[in-house]
């Protein structure tokens, strides 16, 4: 590492913003103490919460018609690392990061996992990509992978996804996410049933050889590449999958691949219920697939989103397990900064949905106090608790303002001193 972010530069900047933020803090606590509410006990699930960060995410990513690299970006998972360090170091709350393959291929894994560990950083799940050619490739995704017509190219990529497994268990991680573009763009150019026919008979494969302590993430997605039908398109399909395939499989949502308006939270909900929630891609959407950081459209849906999930928390919900990622794409912002900023405000969003207090919520929905029942959710929505979060990363060595401490230690100017420019290309959808 030939720059790195300081702990005494960190808190040399602490030390100017101290006094404004103990004056904030402690005009919370005396609000939240007349609602009845602990502030500190809101400090400690602060920094009790974790949402992990993709490898992919801290580079530029782009539109399907072109892509405009930015400056010091990361030329491979060493790269990547240290971004992804950067970013837990400032944020406090991005302890893992979750690698793509054959994106991250390297090697040495063993040494890889030893690397990360020198940004104090685990891995989390991993991902398989066959929605790509890869270099000397034998057989072509263009029409499909898992769910391919042809049995050659299916098995093909189910020893991807098997590769992609030995290389998460030296890593160790304890699951496999697998998101497929098949699909058709025109009527009548595959057979619906039979394509999920296939794509659970290739699912079924890669579901025996799991190991005993893993998951499978099931991802859907609606749209894009594949227009007209989409194997895995929403929950339901999703869900199907994951019932039949076994008690290790869950269902993936990423917040950005959901027909507009529809209600997420319900769904969230629903897989709850069923005990097959795997977790989230956390990002935000306006239109559809969009992949905007997280909180930047629509924050209160995010919010919604998290009153689901604490209260699954609270109640303890059967096999409710969670994994968090975030999953965006940074066209016109610097990744880093981009990141920091999502993994706030889903911190956020969980400690605001910890605000309210369930009982007296679920005593005004038996009574069918529609008014008082709603004024509860908007009244944590509607509070800042920015002064938890500073103070929740000021406890674990880090800034109380993250985004002013990236800017002032030059870090992107340093990486891109040291690291050679990307050049652009045609497509940018990473």
């Amino acid at each position: 590492m030939s720059f790195a972010i300081t702990a005494d530069f960190i808190a040399s900047g602490n030390t100017a913003l101290l006094a404004a933020h103990e004056d904030d803090y402690a005009a919370l606590g005396r609000q939240l103490e007349r609602r009845g509410i602990a502030i500190e006990k809101l400090v400690a699930r602060a920094m009790g919460y974790s949402v992990a960060v993709p490898t992919w995410g801290v580079g530029t990513g782009g539109t399907r018609f072109a892509r405009f690299p930015g400056p010091g970006e990361p030329r491979h998972i060493h790269d990547k690392l240290e971004d992804c360090g950067v970013i837990h170091q400032l944020t406090r709350v991005t302890d893992n990061v979750s690698p793509h393959f054959p994106w991250d291929f390297v090697s040495d894994y063993n040494a890889l996992r030893q690397e990360a560990a020198q940004f104090s950083l685990g891995f989390d799940a991993v991902n398989s990509n066959t929605f790509q050619d890869q270099k000397d490739q034998k057989l072509s995704y263009k029409y499909g992978s898992l769910a391919h017509a042809d049995k050659a190219t299916r098995q093909q990529a189910v020893e991807h996804n098997l590769k992609c497994i030995e290389i998460g268990q030296k890593l160790g991680s304890r699951a496999l996410t697998v998101w497929i573009a098949d699909g058709t763009n025109f009527p009548g150019q595959q057979n619906l049933s039979r394509m999920f026919e296939n794509y659970l008979d290739a699912a079924s494969q890669i579901y025996a050889l799991l190991p005993r302590d893993w998951l499978i993430f099931l991802e859907h997605k609606m749209y894009e590449p594949a227009f007209y039908s989409t194997v895995i398109s929403d929950w339901g399909s999703n869900l199907l999958a994951a019932q039949q395939l076994g008690p290790k499989a869950r269902c993936l949502v990423d917040l950005g691949h959901h027909a507009p308006n529809t209600n997420i939270e319900q769904i969230v909900a629903r897989l709850i219920h069923a005990g097959k929630l795997a977790g989230f891609h956390f990002n935000d959407s306006k239109y559809g697939d969009d992949d905007l950081d997280s909180g930047a459209i629509d924050p209160f849906r995010l919010f919604l989103v998290f009153n689901e999930l604490v209260d699954a928390e609270m109640r303890k919900a059967k096999d409710f397990a969670p994994a968090y990622m975030i999953d965006q794409s940074h066209n016109v912002t610097d990744p880093i900064e981009s990141l920091i900023s999502s993994a706030i405000e889903i911190q956020r969003a969980y400690v605001q949905a910890s605000l309210i207090d369930r009982e007296a919520l679920a005593a005004a929905q038996d009574s069918n106090d529609v008014m008082g029942a709603h004024k509860m959710l908007k009244q944590a929505f509607i509070t800042d608790v920015s002064p938890i979060l500073a103070e929740a990363r000021r406890r674990k060595q880090g800034p109380l303002d993250p985004l002013k401490a990236y800017r002032a230690s030059g870090y992107r100017a340093q990486k891109t001193a040291e690291r050679p420019p990307v050049a652009g290309n045609s497509s940018g959808i990473v």
